[in-house]
């Protein structure tokens, strides 16, 4: 029998906020989250209405918040915003696809407080990246803006959504790394949402191969001197204690900082995401609104939202997701649950193992 956690019995504390501050863009990524544009769209919060919102998070948790987009640097008062939640004894992070970040620019990213910024690369080469970006040059242009950064002291990490366009250049992704004093690397599996819908049928790779892939990955986390994280991944958590299990080792969770390994999906749980119009969601993939912050206050959306607090219940999950032992360390992809099936509790359809039921680990 399984025992699963009475997640209404515990109190739930928002660790990872991810805030979409504009959708606009420079670049064209085929398979974007936000379908970002290329210019600022007209009801973007404003300055004032993100400092209350910033007010109110306070209030609830000093969360890592993760500065996004579009390209963030596309919101003149970025710095500002940025300088603002650090005050407030925030972790602030930026998410960009670098190729904006001149030398003032990473000048004025250090002065922000912004503690980590993660540039996005689709490969390890100019021709895989720059084609899958939509620009010629981006490539070099995101590592000139990671070369800036770091001569400022600011640590850089590369992100890396992995498709078949690009799987083939895993093993250069990590050396690629390693050359540029990356502090680390995030894989993310590709949520079909967004731009991502367009290209699920031909670039989405298959369960099977992400088994490999993210088995692959945990054993070269055991062989590398910076940090490695699987994204949007659930069942790397799954896989990282069968492979610890088998080597003879320990996963051991450290629930703090930007290294933090806690369990798979967090979504409406220990994260949420923040669109440009104010909407509340469990995460950037997952198309659903908790609330929106134009009408509600944090607080009552993180505590109270239906959507939230069916998130936080594993009861009422269905499929194998609901009967498996791993059930309270992965969880499943509930973004990738709800496109595939439009209900957020159905089974992950990318993860190929089969519960045995055994106790819950």
């Amino acid at each position: 029998m399984i025992h699963h956690t009475n997640e209404a019995n515990h109190s739930y504390v928002p660790r990872l906020i991810f805030w979409e501050l504009t959708e606009g863009c420079n670049l064209k990524c085929i398979h974007c989250r936000a379908s970002a544009q290329p210019e600022r769209s007209r009801d973007e919060l404003s300055t004032d209405e993100v400092f209350q919102i910033i007010d109110q998070i306070s209030e609830v948790a000093k969360p890592i918040l993760i500065l996004t987009g579009g390209e963030p640097l596309y919101r003149p008062d970025i710095f500002g915003i940025a300088r603002y939640a650090a005050d407030k004894g925030m972790h602030v992070a930026l998410a960009s696809n670098g190729t904006l970040i001149d030398k003032w620019t990473a000048s004025r990213i250090r002065m922000a407080g912004i503690k980590r910024v993660s540039i996005s690369l689709d490969g390890a080469s100019e021709t895989i990246h720059d084609s899958f970006r939509g620009i010629p040059g981006s490539f070099h242009a995101a590592l000139r803006g990671a070369r800036h950064l770091q001569e400022e002291g600011v640590p850089v990490q590369f992100n890396t959504t992995i498709t078949k366009h690009n799987e083939h250049e895993l093993e250069q992704l990590f050396e690629l790394a390693r050359e540029k004093k990356a502090v680390a690397l995030h894989l993310f599996m590709l949520v079909p949402v967004g731009c991502g819908v367009q290209i699920a049928d031909d670039q989405l790779l298959s369960a099977e191969r992400y088994e490999e892939i993210l088995t692959w990955f945990y054993d070269k986390s055991q062989a590398v001197n910076y940090e490695i994280k699987a994204t949007c991944a659930p069942h790397y958590y799954r896989i990282m204690r069968q492979q610890a299990k088998r080597k003879g080792l320990r996963v051991t969770r450290q629930s703090h900082g930007m290294s933090a390994v806690t369990k798979g999906c967090l979504a409406g749980t220990g994260v949420c995401f923040i669109s440009h119009k104010g909407m509340v969601q469990p995460c950037g993939y997952l198309p659903l609104s908790a609330g929106n912050l134009k009408k509600q206050n944090f607080r009552d959306i993180w505590d109270n939202s239906p959507l939230f607090r069916q998130l936080r219940s594993v009861e009422q999950l269905k499929g194998k997701c609901g009967i498996c032992e791993y059930v309270n360390v992965c969880s499943g992809c509930r973004a990738r649950a709800f496109s595939h099936t439009g209900n957020i509790m159905e089974a992950e359809p990318y993860c190929t193992y089969h519960p045995t039921r055994r106790s819950s680990l």
